[in-house]
């Protein structure tokens, strides 16, 4: 992998604001309020990067980015998918990670840790399956090596 999974981050976020899912949930506010409105999401994303940064599978990609800013953008993505009131303001996912040897097992332990994440901040599994829903299709723009 020849960058951080910083993209990956911001893949997973990126791709929140894309779709009609995206359109689904904007008008509804229900997923962001059970998410605890953006205390919640700041919260679930803090513990989020330690997950990301302890577990060795994502951990040595993401030590050497701004931890800071990875969040504050994820914060953003998830706020606005969720049908809070943010705006995502970074790239779009394809265009980040066309350069990027990015595995679906890459995809796939990024996805592992936000739901350890969520499970550690008491969110309801059906909570969790309904964002994970919208995170999904972030896939096909996320993982480039096939």
């Amino acid at each position: 992998m020849k960058k951080t999974l910083l993209s990956l981050v911001l893949a997973a976020s990126g791709l929140l604001m894309a779709g009609a899912s995206f359109a689904q949930t904007a008008s509804n506010d229900q997923l962001y309020k059970a998410f605890g409105e953006k205390a919640g999401l700041v919260s679930l994303m803090d513990d989020f990067m330690v997950r990301l940064l302890a577990d060795p599978r994502t951990g040595p990609h993401f030590k050497p980015s701004n931890q800071q800013r990875v969040k504050e953008q994820l914060v953003d993505q998830l706020c606005s998918l969720a049908g809070g009131p943010c705006v995502y303001k970074g790239a779009d996912m394809k265009s980040a990670h066309a350069n990027l040897d990015i595995k679906k097992s890459d995809f796939n332990a990024l996805v592992e840790v936000l739901q350890q994440s969520m499970d550690a901040k008491g969110i309801p599994f059906r909570t969790q399956n309904q964002m994970l829903a919208l995170l999904a299709p972030m896939h096909r723009d996320t993982i480039t090596v096939r």
